[in-house]
């Protein structure tokens, strides 16, 4: 689901639109529009854990449901509904009157969930990619270290120079084919913990410093990716990294 609590993998098949399973579960307001960690930061206490059936979700206010996929819902394509993440529109399935109690009781407002049919919730890049070294080089400029759940990369490289990712054009990871087309701008969810859901360090303000990029309009960290090759393989901890370089 987006924008909840990270779940850490050992190892995640990959499909044409990224991780499987990854952020095909959304919750959203009355109207439609995406609900995330940047207006509600309690969701970072919301754990999803998705399979082929569905979801499980639970949260310390709302308690624990399970959610059925679309296919056993017994939904098809005619009965979508578009909801809004940015300014892009998605067809969409409602999960029903329970999940949308469930989703009130988490946000404290009228809310619904919805699973994607046909697309999924990403931002607009299936992943995110972050080195190991370039969190170690901004934790020794902050006045205290940051874990690197405040950037929720989908996949965390060791072994790079600080900042390497700028350069690098293309990754080949086990048997996937990666191209880094963006560095991903940061906003005020890098300020939240993770742990608890409540407002914390900021590493923003020191991004700045040195972070800018006028291209994007904005401090960045990490690198937005699509994929080039290898769907359906396995990703895995411990794969070995080949970067070609721009």
């Amino acid at each position: 689901m987006k924008s909840c609590r990270a779940v850490d993998l050992t190892e995640v098949r990959i499909g044409p639109r990224g991780l499987e399973h990854d952020r095909q579960w959304l919750l959203v307001t009355a109207a439609g529009r995406f609900v995330s960690q940047r207006s509600h930061p309690t969701l970072a206490l919301l754990l999803a854990q998705a399979d082929e059936n569905g979801v499980s979700l639970t949260h310390p206010r709302a308690g624990s449901i399970r959610l059925d996929a679309p296919a056993l819902m017994g939904a098809s394509p005619e009965s979508t509904q578009r909801v809004m993440v940015w300014k892009r529109e998605i067809e969409a399935i409602d999960a029903g009157s329970a999940a949308a109690d469930f989703a009130s009781a988490v946000i404290g407002e009228p809310a619904r969930i919805v699973s994607g049919f046909s697309d999924h919730f990403a931002d607009g890049y299936p992943l995110l990619i972050c080195t190991l070294a370039s969190l170690e080089d901004l934790n020794r400029r902050l006045p205290e270290p940051l874990p690197m759940s405040r950037f929720r990369p989908n996949l965390v490289i060791e072994g790079a120079d600080p900042w390497q990712e700028d350069r690098i054009r293309q990754l080949r990871v086990g048997g996937l084919r990666l191209k880094l087309v963006k560095a991903c701008t940061r906003c005020v969810m890098t300020g939240i913990d993770q742990l608890t859901g409540k407002k914390g360090l900021s590493p923003l303000p020191v991004l700045r410093e040195f972070r800018f990029d006028d291209n994007v309009g904005g401090v960045t960290f990490g690198w937005n990716a699509r994929l080039e090759g290898g769907i359906g393989g396995l990703l895995r901890v411990g794969d070995g990294v080949e970067a070609e370089h721009r």
